[in-house]
């Protein structure tokens, strides 16, 4: 599918309508959105983080708590180790600094033994392809394509031919009923790993399990109105469904903001991988439903179902995610209105996260206030870094858009922003 890119060039406009801020809002009557000034951002705080992490040869930035300007780091094995290396190779995109391909891969080469053990559970796409997959498609280091390949036929490993998706955690979990088979949203992001392998050597089976996920996936993940199920249990033989529950949402029933994110998010770039229309119906109805709902600054409470609302913490990294998404979203949408509803919502969370979410001085993570876990107790409020992985990536989509470049595409660094 080509990008629309000069029909929407033209009708994207700069101003802004911003709503509402966050519960302590850093409001500026003078405050002008800047994808260039933001990005130049995210580079100063990620040259602060560098010199913060130990030089073990394993620890990768995950985290910081609230009130503390200190990350906890993480290894190899946790989910979230794709997005820092991922993030400087967005830097290094972003800049055209060589500087940054020295760190993306010191970075991305720790995450090499996923490639060769078995698979701990399915976030080998957030943890493989962000890091290598970016590396790749800036360098074309052949070394980075081999760990690629190896990585998707490691992940294809946990595709259960009974049910038809991917398994998600491979272990006991809490209301899985293990060993019985679980898959949660979040693992539609990991086709990308799958497509892009069958298409660059890879084997042409890995294409049809991302397809099987995807369709087994919108068939009983998602309740009339569009909104997601955090996880789906299966009889593992019969690949019957037994129930759809949350996990890290507010209940079984509930709209759990990233959750509908990784939808959006997924059946985007599903259409992007296979021109089929119905994914590209599916993730505008998922788009509505959460665009709907949001409240009028646009950044999304952790849980759109949340009890005490608006006295529940919100999820900047849902926010970053769904920018990302709905950028590319406008790029296929066949209607240009809709096209530029996309952009422009995805252009005003953007500027309320950089005018009122940034880390700034507290922190060297690139955005404050989002949430991981909240039932576990865990990362209430906190910066995280796939909430700066998908707000980088919103920004240089967003740049690249006004600039005509299609979105898969390198940013040459020479590019300057389009009015």
């Amino acid at each position: 599918m080509t990008n629309k890119i000069p029909i929407l060039a033209s009708l994207i406009l700069l101003s802004l309508t911003l709503g509402c801020g966050n519960k302590n809002p850093k409001k500026s009557n003078t405050y002008t959105f800047d994808i260039d000034k933001e990005l130049a951002y995210c580079e100063q705080q990620a040259t602060k983080t560098l010199t913060l992490i130990p030089e073990d040869g394993k620890s990768l930035p995950r985290n910081i708590a609230p009130d503390s300007q200190e990350w906890r780091f993480i290894n190899y094995k946790d989910w979230t180790s794709g997005f820092w290396p991922g993030t400087l190779w967005y830097l290094y995109e972003g800049t055209g600094k060589e500087k940054w391909i020295a760190s993306a891969n010191t970075y991305s080469r720790y995450l090499t033994p996923l490639s060769v053990t078995p698979a701990l559970d399915h976030d080998l796409g957030f943890q493989v392809f962000n890091s290598f997959g970016n590396g790749y498609r800036l360098t074309g280091n052949p070394e980075y394509k081999e760990i690629i390949l190896k990585t998707a036929d490691t992940l294809a490993t946990l595709f259960n031919p009974n049910v038809g998706t991917i398994l998600s955690w491979p272990r006991e979990v809490p209301n899985m009923e293990w060993p019985q088979h679980n898959t949660i949203i979040d693992n539609m992001i990991n086709l990308e790993l799958l497509f892009w392998a069958s298409k660059n050597g890879g084997d042409k089976s890995l294409y049809d399990i991302a397809v099987s996920h995807a369709d087994v996936t919108m068939k009983n993940h998602f309740r009339p109105d569009y909104t997601s199920y955090h996880a789906v249990v299966y009889d593992r033989e019969t690949g019957q469904k037994i129930k759809g529950v949350t996990h890290q949402g507010f209940a079984d029933d509930s709209m759990w903001a990233r959750g509908q994110g990784w939808a959006i998010y997924g059946y985007t770039m599903v259409y992007r991988e296979t021109n089929d229309p119905k994914y590209l119906d599916f993730a505008q109805k998922t788009a509505k439903i959460y665009l709907d709902k949001l409240p009028e600054d646009l950044i999304p409470y952790w849980d759109f179902n949340a009890p005490n609302i608006p006295d529940e913490p919100r999820d900047a990294s849902a926010a970053a995610l769904v920018a990302s998404a709905l950028i590319e979203l406008s790029t296929f949408a066949k209607d240009s209105n809709l096209s530029k509803n996309y952009v422009d919502n995805a252009e005003k969370m953007l500027a309320e996260l950089s005018q009122n979410y940034q880390s700034r001085d507290a922190n060297s993570a690139f955005l404050l206030h989002s949430t991981g876990h909240k039932p576990n107790g865990s990362e209430i409020d906190y910066s995280i870094n796939y909430a700066d992985y998908y707000y980088m990536e919103a920004l240089l989509r967003l740049k690249k858009l006004k600039a005509g470049i299609p979105l898969t595409k390198p940013l040459p660094a020479t590019i300057k922003q389009k009015d």
